[in-house]
C-alpha cells in the first residue's frame, strides 16, 4: 500500500376504499374549511353542506408522500395523492403505486396461497415487483440446470472409466468405485460452502444485492465446467468437481444474501411466512423451468448437437442473469451501506440535498467493486503508513490536534496522482465515525487544490465544513426516511488507535 501525507384524482366510496390505505405509514391530519363567502344570514342547512364539502383529511406517509381525502358527501370521498409534502427541503420519491399493484382480479384463494397474509401492508413496497421478476429468473435458472444435467450424464456415459467403472464392470466393486468418485465431487463442493461461510460471513449485511448477483456469476462459471465434461469426458471427475466447487461457492454467497433480502421484506415480523411464500414461487418456477428444459432436450437439434446445446444454455443463462439484475435493481433498502452513503454524501455536498430511498437505490451500482469507486477511500490504514518524511513526530502531533474531536484520522495521499484518502480509526469509533469520514473525503475530493502546499489548512477547512454541515445532512436523512439507527458501515477491527495524551 502506498504511503500518504506529506502533509390523479378520483371519487370513491368511503367504506370500501378508505380501509385499504396503509395506516402504518403515517397519521391523519383533519382540516375543516368553510366557504370564504358564507354569512350568518345564510341557511344553516346550506352552511352545513358547504362545510362538509370542504372537510379534508390529510394522511402523511413515512416516505414523504401524502394523500388528501376530501369529504364531498355522506357517501362520497375524493382523494388526491400528493407526491411531495410542500415545504420540505429533502428530495423525495413518489410512492411507487405500480409496485403495490391492484390484485383484486385474482381469486382470494390464489392470493392467500402465493402472498403473505395482510399483503401489501405486511411486506415492504418492493416485494411484489421483486417476486414477479424473480419468477422468470428462477425459470431460466432451472432450464439451464436441465441442460447442464443432460451434458453431465452424456459425459459420464461416454466413458465408464471417468467414474471408475471400466475395470470392474459388473461387480460390486465397480458400483462402489463409481459412487465414491461421484460423491467426491459433492464433497469438494461442500468445502467451498464451508470456506465462504467461515471467511466472508461479515459481508452480506453490508451489500446483499451485490453478493446475490455475484453468486449467479460464480454459479454460471460452475455450469461452464459441467458443460465441458461432454467435450473432455476423460477429465470428468476434475471438471465436475471444479463445477461443483464453483456452484457451492455461489450457494455460499446466495443463501445468506437472500436471507437479508427476506428480512427486508418482512416488515411485520413475518419472516417465516415470507420465506414460505418465496418457496411457493420457487417451486412453481422450478416446475415450469424443468418442463421447458425437457421440451428443449426433446428437440433433435439440441439433443444430438453439443454446440446447439451449449449455445442454448448460453442464451438462456444470459436471460437469467439479466432477470436477476432487474429483480435486484427494484429492491429499495432504507439502510445505509457504503455505496449508498457515497451517493447520499455526494448529493448533499454538491446539491445541498439528499436523494430519497427509491432514487438512491436506483443510482446504486450493483456490479462495481467498492475499491473501484471514486474517490478512493482506504479504511484501516496504520499510522505509520499515513505519515512519512523527516518530521513524522510533528505530523502526528498535528493530526492529534486536528482530529481531537473526531474518532478517526484522515489524510490525503499526495504520493499518488489520483486523489486518494487514508483513514485510520481511533478506539471507540462507530459507524457514524465512518460516515463522517466519507463526508469529509468527498468534500476534499471536490475542493482539493494540488497546487496548495498548505495541506494542514485544507484538512482544517474540510473539518470546519464537516462540523458546520453534517447536522443538516443527518436531519435530511431522517426526513427522507432513511434508517439512521442502522448504518451498515463497519469499522475495521485490524487496526485502531488509542490516544495517550500527556499534560
Amino acid at each position: 500500500m502506498a504511503s500518504a501525507l506529506r502533509f390523479s384524482c378520483q371519487s370513491l366510496s368511503f367504506d370500501s376504499r378508505l380501509n385499504s390505505i396503509p395506516a402504518r405509514f403515517g397519521r391523519f391530519q383533519i382540516l375543516c374549511n368553510s366557504s370564504p363567502h358564507s354569512t350568518g344570514a345564510e341557511d344553516s342547512q346550506s352552511l352545513k353542506k358547504e362545510s362538509e364539502a370542504h372537510l379534508i383529511l390529510v394522511e402523511k406517509y413515512g416516505n414523504g408522500t401524502s394523500k388528501r381525502f376530501i369529504v364531498e358527501s355522506d357517501s362520497q370521498i375524493r382523494t388526491i395523492l400528493e407526491d411531495r409534502i410542500p415545504g420540505t427541503d429533502v428530495l423525495q420519491d413518489s410512492r411507487n403505486v405500480e409496485t403495490s399493484m391492484d390484485l383484486s382480479f385474482l381469486p382470494k384463494v390464489i392470493k392467500d396461497f402465493v402472498l403473505p397474509a395482510g399483503f401489501p401492508e405486511s411486506v415492504s413496497d418492493d416485494y411484489l415487483e421483486y417476486m414477479l421478476l424473480q419468477f422468470p429468473t428462477n425459470v431460466t435458472g432451472w432450464i439451464c440446470h436441465t441442460l447442464v444435467t443432460s451434458s453431465l450424464l452424456k459425459a459420464r456415459n461416454l466413458t465408464q472409466a471417468a467414474v471408475g467403472v471400466g475395470s470392474f464392470s459388473g461387480t460390486t466393486a465397480a458400483a462402489s468405485a463409481a459412487a465414491i468418485r461421484w460423491v467426491s465431487k459433492d464433497g469438494i463442493g461442500a468445502v467451498g460452502r464451508l470456506f465462504i461461510g467461515g471467511r466472508f460471513g461479515n459481508l452480506f449485511d453490508d451489500d446483499p444485492k451485490q453478493w446475490r448477483l455475484y453468486a449467479d456469476f460464480i454459479g454460471s462459471t460452475g455450469s461452464i465446467f459441467d458443460l465441458s465434461t461432454q467435450l473432455y469426458p476423460a477429465y470428468f471427475l476434475p471438471l465436475a468437481s471444479l463445477g461443483n466447487l464453483a456452484k457451492a461457492v455461489g450457494r455460499g454467497l446466495r443463501d445468506p444474501s437472500f436471507r437479508v433480502i427476506q428480512n427486508h421484506f418482512a416488515i411485520s415480523g413475518n419472516l417465516g411466512e415470507v420465506s414460505a411464500k418465496e418457496e411457493v414461487w420457487e417451486v412453481a418456477a422450478e416446475l415450469v423451468g424443468l418442463g421447458l428444459g425437457i421440451l428443449a432436450l426433446d428437440s433433435v437439434s439440441i439433443s444430438t448437437s453439443y454446440p446447439m446445446l451449449a449455445w442454448t444454455w448460453l442464451v438462456v443463462r444470459l436471460f437469467h442473469l439479466w432477470f436477476r439484475y432487474l429483480s435486484l435493481s427494484v429492491l429499495r433498502f432504507n439502510t445505509i451501506n457504503l455505496k449508498r452513503a457515497r451517493i447520499l454524501v455526494n448529493s448533499h455536498i454538491v446539491y445541498q440535498k439528499v436523494p430519497g430511498i427509491n432514487e438512491c437505490n436506483r443510482m446504486e451500482n450493483l456490479l462495481v467493486w467498492e475499491r473501484f469507486l471514486k474517490p478512493r477511500i482506504t479504511f484501516g490504514v496504520s499510522l505509520e503508513e499515513m505519515v512519512i518524511g523527516n518530521k513524522r513526530g510533528s505530523m502526528v502531533r498535528m493530526l492529534l490536534e486536528l482530529y481531537m474531536e473526531e474518532k478517526y484520522f484522515l489524510v490525503v495521499n499526495q504520493l499518488q496522482t489520483e486523489f486518494e484518502v487514508f483513514v485510520s480509526f481511533k478506539e471507540g469509533a462507530t459507524s457514524l465515525s465512518v460516515l463522517r469520514s466519507v463526508w469529509q473525503s468527498y468534500w476534499l475530493h471536490l475542493n482539493w487544490n494540488k497546487s496548495d502546499d498548505d495541506v494542514y489548512k485544507q484538512l482544517e477547512q474540510s473539518l470546519i465544513e464537516l462540523n458546520d454541515r453534517f447536522d443538516d445532512f443527518w436531519l435530511q436523512l431522517e426526513e427522507a426516511g432513511w434508517d439512521t439507527n442502522q448504518i451498515n458501515l463497519k469499522v475495521p477491527k485490524e487496526i485502531s488507535i488509542q490516544e495517550h495524551r500527556t499534560v
